[in-house]
């Protein structure tokens, strides 16, 4: 099979080069790193090893690359208005997309683009900065979780295309798990975004600072709480103990800059619609009002301008 890298930055560099390492012909559309890639390959400083792989199949445009048969977008949600032009051109008849992205309702936009294929979401549990024009380090964990799209909003369930997903992530050496909802893995995803993202932007720190904190971690954890009441407003049986999970969690992560600090910092645009604001509307529609995340959202836009 063809893989095909859409956004080869923290997230899809690392997955993208982890593949082709294993032996997948993997193909990766570039911009900036572009020419550099191509003279020096992509670099993966890991804690499970450093590689560097030498010869990148690389492309500038998505007119160059080849069809193939499994396109993983990684992009940051912002960039993902040039997907209606790249995706039509890279993904196979009847192929799949994966997106490896947060937030929520991801699937259903790519789905709109390419209906024909099969849409699979992946929550990813990494802690990777891209550091350098192809450079990659990762720093901790690097787990996925799968569940395959339903137009309907319905449980998939564990289907064909998700078991062979899991198949070539797992020979790929990444811990891989499925779920057979994935709104309701993407709501469980959302309970750590919507809680550290932010305030690591808002406070200007990183995860440690906010859980070595007594304020700053009742704070994450009411923030946590209220994602899990927006998910139940939704439909999602998430239980309050999850918040548990999530924090031990991350006292066991290293120091850590989310990755919408590390655009804040950058001088990028932040990810706020799809983390927050999608659902902060999803759960009003259903009667709760999200109002510590709203008055989050309402913070970050205020930064995301005045930053610009």
């Amino acid at each position: 099979m063809k893989f095909g890298i859409i956004g080869a930055g923290a997230v899809g560099g690392y997955y993208g080069a982890l593949l082709a390492k294993h032996g997948f012909e993997v193909h990766f559309l570039l911009r900036s790193d572009y020419a550099h890639v191509l003279e020096n390959g992509l670099m993966v400083e890991s804690k499970d090893g450093n590689f560097t792989l030498e010869a990148v199949n690389a492309y500038c445009i998505a007119e160059d690359m080849p069809v193939c048969d499994v396109v993983i977008v990684a992009l940051k949600t912002t960039q993902n208005h040039q997907l209606s032009t790249i995706l039509p051109k890279v993904v196979k008849e009847n192929g799949i997309v994966i997106a490896l992205q947060n937030g929520l309702d991801i699937e259903k936009d790519i789905s709109d683009i390419v209906p024909h294929a099969t849409i699979i979401g992946g929550l990813c549990f990494l802690c990777s900065n891209k550091v350098g024009p192809g450079h990659i380090r990762h720093l901790d964990y690097g787990s996925i979780r799968f569940g395959q799209f339903a137009p309907d909003g319905q449980a998939a369930g564990i289907t064909e295309e998700l078991k062979m997903i899991s198949d070539v992530f797992t020979k790929a050496s990444v811990p891989v798990h499925l779920a057979d909802n994935l709104g309701k893995a993407r709501w469980e995803k959302l309970v750590w975004n919507m809680g550290f993202n932010g305030l690591t932007v808002i406070l200007n720190v990183t995860t440690d600072r906010i859980m070595n904190n007594e304020a700053s971690l009742s704070l994450v954890k009411e923030i946590m709480f209220e994602v899990i009441k927006g998910a139940n407003a939704c439909g999602y049986d998430l239980e309050e103990k999850f918040v548990d999970l999530m924090i031990t969690a991350t006292r066991q992560m290293i120091d850590y800059s989310p990755s919408m600090k590390l655009d804040f910092e950058a001088g990028r645009p932040l990810e706020i619609d799809e983390i927050y604001w999608r659902p902060i509307h999803a759960a009003k529609k259903s009667g709760f009002d999200m109002h510590m995340s709203r008055v989050l959202a309402y913070e970050l836009e205020f930064i995301n301008r005045l930053n610009k």
